[in-house]
């Protein structure tokens, strides 16, 4: 389980589903299409990515939809922003 932000995005194929996620929420599918990666790995990037709490997932029926959390990426960049004060 990887609980650290800064290492959830270490990741090449994380860095991607989040550009996709920022551009609007998705399916699983819909992001799978775009990686070379299988729907599997696909899926443990995304658990990665919400035990870090940089992505939220919610039900529609049978689909899960996930989508940027902004609050996540807040604690990412108040770490950040200490090198610019």
């Amino acid at each position: 389980m990887i609980t650290d932000a800064f290492q959830a995005i270490a990741d090449p194929n994380r860095r991607y589903l989040l550009e996709e996620l920022r551009r609007r929420p998705r399916t699983v599918n819909e992001l799978a299409h775009g990686l070379p990666i299988s729907r599997p790995a696909v899926s443990q990037h995304l658990k990665a990515l919400l035990d870090c709490n940089l992505v939220t997932v919610t039900n529609q029926g049978t689909r899960r939809i996930y989508a940027v959390n902004t609050g996540g990426f807040m604690q990412l960049n108040l770490w950040v922003d200490q090198f610019w004060s």
